[in-house]
């Protein structure tokens, strides 16, 4: 939630509002404008998100252990993918939260999480790829068994990460400076 709150608020407002226009009007390339955003999302769900799970895992554990560094990294992993997704969502649509919350809700939780074949196409499952192989023998007790093997969350976490954000350039060179879309 947090993803789909600052993925969608980096850009979605200035959307709405119009705002975008100046941004748009400067000579700057619409990649650089997407990767910005999508690096300052990151940043702040680094803080927000990642951070605490590193802190939880700690308290959990107390200690720094493969339990801790697995989940925070799994959590860094999705955190990105999902910033990227909900950036490239909020400038698709101007119902980008709605159209978010639904998809973490019954994709990522209810399909994703109980139908075997749809949980390979999930990033909850791309990124509990990273925090299986980190924990290790444990991973399965623990709950953080993938779906999908190691080689292909990376890869499938890379492609969505940059083609969202590419996607999200590519939308803006699209956008009208007048306001109408």
């Amino acid at each position: 939630l947090i993803c789909l709150l600052i993925g969608t608020g980096v850009i979605g407002p200035e959307i709405d509002d119009g705002s975008i226009i100046y941004l748009l009007s400067k000579p700057l390339s619409r990649y650089r404008i997407a990767v910005t955003k999508f690096v300052a999302a990151t940043g702040v769900v680094l803080v927000f998100g990642v951070v605490p799970t590193l802190i939880a895992g700690y308290v959990l554990t107390g200690q720094v252990s493969r339990l801790a560094l697995g989940f925070t990294l799994g959590a860094t992993a999705a955190g990105t993918a999902y910033c990227a997704l909900y950036l490239a969502l909020a400038v698709l649509s101007r119902h980008a939260v709605v159209i978010g919350l639904l998809y973490a809700v019954v994709w990522e939780s209810i399909i994703g999480g109980f139908v075997p074949g749809a949980q390979a196409l999930s990033v909850q499952q791309w990124a509990m790829s990273l925090t299986q192989r980190v924990i290790g023998d444990q991973a399965a007790e623990l709950g953080a068994k993938a779906a999908v093997g190691l080689s292909t969350g990376v890869v499938l976490l890379s492609v969505v990460t940059v083609a969202s954000v590419w996607y999200t350039g590519w939308r803006l060179r699209g956008l009208r400076l007048t306001g109408d879309e």
